[in-house]
């Protein structure tokens, strides 16, 4: 091989891994509106079944009796770790068993998920989710990574 032809091929894997980790997070990223419905708001009470602390989203798994008697163990996604952290939380803020109150908006697929807004504790204590929602007051919003 000559070293013209080294050159090209360097420069041809150097721009084929850019592109895919530069693309990465815009493809594994997802609009507010493709996953969940601005006018199906929701407000649930139930007990932390888990909270996992991760990026770009976090989620927190609340079981919540139904009219029916029936537990349904909802997913409530929220703005990443960081944006978390900057807002106060912190990871043990949400220990197994908690009882909170969540709000925010429904999944459009109909599963037990929902993009949480605001969370609030027993105590009257709220904290911010972060939600990605594009019509939430500014301070509810995800701060950027």
């Amino acid at each position: 091989m000559t070293r013209t032809h080294i050159r090209k091929a360097t420069m041809l894997i150097s721009v084929a891994l850019a592109a895919g980790l530069f693309g990465l997070p815009a493809a594994a990223h997802h609009s507010f509106t493709a996953e969940f419905d601005p006018d199906k708001p929701i407000k649930l009470t139930g007990k932390v079944t888990m909270m996992r602390w991760a990026n770009p989203h976090a989620w927190i798994y609340l079981d919540v009796v139904g009219p029916d008697g029936k537990v349904v163990n909802w997913a409530f996604e929220t703005g990443g770790a960081n944006s978390l952290a900057r807002r106060g939380w912190r990871k043990e803020d949400l220990a197994h068993g908690t009882v909170l109150t969540i709000e925010g908006w429904q999944a459009r697929n109909g599963t037990p998920t929902a993009n949480a807004s605001s969370i609030t504790f027993q105590d009257g204590r709220r904290l911010f989710a972060g939600t990605s929602n594009p019509a939430a007051p500014p301070d509810q919003k995800d701060q950027k990574e």
